[in-house]
């Protein structure tokens, strides 16, 4: 069987958290990493809170834009569901990028948000 945990790095953007308003992640650096995929994990929902996901890219980790449908594979759900996982892959050039979970309506929901990187230059990552 193949060793996963010695070729990706995963950095949380989102820590866990319940989450009353707009959360943007912390900028995560991709500098030495050919692949990145964003995982959002959510637990219980407050008030019908209405989420959001989605993925931004920037090249300075600065100011970001959204990464568009062409460079996600797959996609990410319209609306965060309740105890649920949500993923999408990254297949652009941006240096950084960073989760954001938009608050559309409602009262909360306990989110966290990870960025998995992975095909590092070297190995085994940290």
């Amino acid at each position: 069987m193949r060793d996963i945990a010695n070729n990706i790095s995963p950095v949380t953007s989102i820590a866990p958290a319940v989450l009353t308003a707009t959360a943007s992640g912390a900028a995560v650096d991709l500098l030495g990493f050919n692949a990145a995929a964003v995982v959002i994990s959510t637990g219980a929902i407050a008030g019908s809170g209405n989420f959001t996901p989605k993925l931004q890219e920037s090249d300075d980790g600065t100011t970001f834009t959204d990464v568009a449908a062409s460079d996600l594979i797959g996609t990410l759900p319209a609306v965060l569901a309740a105890s649920a996982t949500a993923k999408a892959g990254y297949k652009g050039f941006k240096r950084f990028v960073r989760p954001v979970l938009t608050l559309n309506s409602g009262t909360s929901i306990a989110a966290s948000a990870v960025i998995v990187r992975g095909e590092a230059a070297k190995k085994p990552t940290a």
